[in-house]
């Protein structure tokens, strides 16, 4: 496990050994550490809009001790897997853009605006916590669950924007986001009995059958 501390002096020794500035977004357990919610995690999640920036963090890291290990490992065949470097108990997982089955859209970074700088040049923006809730809703992970619950009960949602970054997603090419968020609705309100309002999951089972209504039209025309 990573505490903040640990998680702070890391990044402010490669911050500091970076040779311009550059911007990551903290996702998952990290952006939950600087949120309030988690004391510790057991990586550090980020994601990155440029290769090249990827590509020169994980080099100075390297050059700090850190070994590449097999994303496989922990993420199975999944797509969109982060590369993944560790020292010890010390694991960083960086992704480009796509985060498995969601997208790090460009309305994700807007909303990122908790922001830090560690060292000279790592300026550090956190992920809002709905879309903390909504990336990890597709992990089906018991550890994920847990911490959306965490959140859910700790703080204020605005479910609108959920559905509206699901909305996104779909249109970005990630069809689960529906059923994802769907299942997470259910879960919520009848295994964990938290408040969702009632016409969450509604709208959330109308936008699916909507989409399933699309898909068999699109299946059609095709078959024709």
């Amino acid at each position: 496990m990573i505490s903040v501390n640990g998680q702070k002096n890391l990044l402010v020794e490669i911050g500091n050994r970076l040779p311009k500035e550059m911007i990551a977004y903290a996702i998952g357990g990290t952006a939950m550490m600087f949120l309030g919610f988690k004391e510790a995690t057991k990586d550090i999640d980020l994601v990155f809009t440029s290769e090249e920036d990827r590509k020169r963090f994980k080099d100075i890291a390297q050059s700090l001790g850190y070994k590449e290990m097999d994303s496989v490992i922990v993420y199975g065949v999944k797509n969109n897997r982060p590369i993944m470097i560790s020292l010890g108990d010390s694991r960083l997982d960086l992704f480009f853009i796509d985060v498995i089955d969601f997208t790090f859209s460009e309305n994700m970074q807007k909303r990122a605006a908790n922001i830090h700088q560690f060292g000279k040049n790592l300026i550090l923006k956190i992920a809002d916590k709905h879309d903390i809730i909504l990336m990890k809703c597709a992990t089906n992970r018991i550890r994920d669950e847990d911490d959306i619950v965490n959140i859910v009960k700790n703080s204020e949602i605005d479910w609108n924007i959920l559905i509206e970054e699901a909305k996104n997603q779909v249109k970005l090419g990630r069809e689960q986001a529906f059923l994802d968020m769907g299942s997470l609705a259910e879960k919520l309100i009848n295994k964990h009995k938290l408040n969702v309002p009632k016409q969450i999951g509604d709208t959330l089972f109308d936008l699916l059958k909507k989409q399933a209504d699309e898909k068999k039209k699109a299946y059609d025309r095709k078959t024709k």
